[in-house]
């Protein structure tokens, strides 16, 4: 179906592009010669022809750049190049079959002007090399859905560490004298607390030894 909208541009863009180009040399040329004449000139009087040409140009960007078809440049090209090439054939019968006492919105339309200074055959050839252009023979890639994802014909198989391979790091080495952290409370002592007789304290006075009495010592 591409193809058959490409051809139809094709079809259009051809003759409109030709009236366009007619147009804008016209006014431009007549424009440029009326200012020589008079020595002076007046910018907005280029603007109508600019703007022909302007269209026309991108008219005929548009047909040679988008990947459409590449039936659409083909068929414009022949179309605006084949007439000046016929000119090697019948000058005089090519030009009698191009009307040049037409008029369009009151301007003169001279159709036989781009084809004699050859601009219809410069712009033929270029979108006919616009047709050997390698993306407009490549199928236009499809888009994915959004969130897709692309999931493999065949899941990839991780390798699986043999028990050679690694092991676990050894614990460090615990010393004997440093006691183990814990959160419980501490180990009630085995040790007993010394009593204490009477009114003093067992820490007021040293332990008595059992060799030592407790009288005076015999000077003896």
């Amino acid at each position: 179906m591409r193809h058959l909208w490409s051809f139809l541009a094709g079809l259009v863009v051809a003759p409109v592009t030709w009236v366009l180009v007619t147009l804008g040399q016209d006014g431009s040329g007549r424009t440029v010669n009326r200012w020589v004449e008079i020595g002076t000139y007046s910018t907005p009087n280029l603007i109508e022809p600019a703007v022909y040409l302007g269209v026309a140009g991108i008219l005929l960007g548009l047909l040679g750049t988008l990947r459409f078809s590449p039936l659409g440049p083909l068929v414009a090209g022949l179309l605006l190049a084949v007439p000046y090439l016929w000119l090697f054939v019948a000058p005089f019968t090519v030009r009698d079959r191009v009307p040049g006492d037409l008029k369009l919105l009151g301007d003169p339309l001279p159709l036989r002007q781009p084809l004699d200074n050859g601009t219809l055959f410069l712009i033929g050839m270029l979108l006919l090399m616009a047709v050997f252009s390698g993306q407009r023979w490549r199928s236009r890639p499809v888009a994915q859905p959004d969130g897709a994802e692309l999931t493999p014909a065949v899941a990839p198989v991780e390798p699986t560490p043999a028990s050679s391979d690694w092991s676990p790091p050894p614990a460090p080495p615990r010393d004997p004298d440093t006691a183990p952290l814990t959160l419980a409370y501490p180990d009630t002592p085995t040790e007993p607390l010394p009593r204490r007789t009477g009114g003093e304290s067992p820490w007021s006075a040293p332990p008595r030894g059992g060799a030592r009495a407790d009288g005076p010592t015999d000077p003896r």
